[in-house]
């Protein structure tokens, strides 16, 4: 659905997490709103925490996990800045419940909401609507609904230990409406499994196959969607790019 004429300054987003290819992920995705601007990605709390206090961001979407100034710790301090989603993969109640008791307005798990319903979240948060629904397991607001897209923003498995491949799975099979751009089965699946992070050893593994060989259908699938790097790749396979998919 094309987004709604909507007035006012744009929507100034902070974006926190220590998976670069996330960081680029979510750039692209909520770039691709003209009410939504990203004022900054940083990697870590501590980075987080000096971009909020220079930029003044109207919201925050900030990971629980990351080296050095966690989410969990840098959070209350950025709550005081603007408004915080949790955004991550960590879906432990006593992890959700400090989040939440530390200030987060909401919280959001990895694989489990689908891109409209991220954008929608950021956008209400403008409007002091909290972000998140109970589920019958509890009442903390994190979704558990199952996901038509599988997520834009799967857990790298390049940068951290805490990743499962089984996350990778059906990234792209959720939403068979979108264009393949010509990719072969076995590429469609190497691309879903960049797009979840992995690096080329790690899509080695998963697929069976060599690396030299991962890398040549790569190197094929970057000619094919037009693109020069993995983020650029991973934007024009989630249609988050302008000419991609209609949204």
């Amino acid at each position: 659905m094309p987004d709604q004429a909507l007035t006012g300054p744009p929507l100034r987003v902070l974006v926190a997490d220590d998976n670069p290819v996330v960081r680029a992920g979510l750039t692209a995705l909520l770039g691709g709103h003209p009410d939504i601007e990203v004022v900054a990605a940083a990697p870590d709390g501590d980075e987080a925490l000096k971009a909020a206090a220079r930029l003044t961001p109207d919201v925050v979407l900030l990971d629980v996990r990351m080296p050095g100034t966690d989410g969990l710790t840098a959070l209350p301090e950025l709550a005081r800045l603007a408004p915080v989603v949790m955004l991550t993969y960590s879906r432990e109640p006593e992890v959700v419940a400090e989040a939440l008791r530390r200030g987060a307005s909401g919280y959001l798990v990895h694989g489990e909401f689908t891109a409209a319903q991220l954008i929608t979240a950021v956008r209400d948060l403008r409007h002091g609507r909290p972000t998140g629904r109970p589920t019958m397991s509890d009442s903390l607001g994190v979704s558990h609904e199952p996901n038509e897209l599988a997520s834009h923003l799967q857990p790298s498995m390049a940068q951290s230990s805490k990743a499962r491949p089984a996350y990778a799975t059906g990234l792209r099979r959720g939403h068979p409406n979108r264009p393949d751009f010509g990719l072969s089965s076995r590429e469609v699946e190497v691309m879903d499994l960049i797009a979840a992070g992995m690096n080329n050893r790690q899509i080695a593994a998963t697929c069976f196959i060599s690396e030299k060989t991962v890398k040549n259908h790569i190197n094929r699938i970057f000619a094919k969607l037009h693109s020069s790097s993995r983020s650029e790749a991973i934007a024009h396979w989630l249609g988050t790019t302008h000419e991609g998919w209609s949204r």
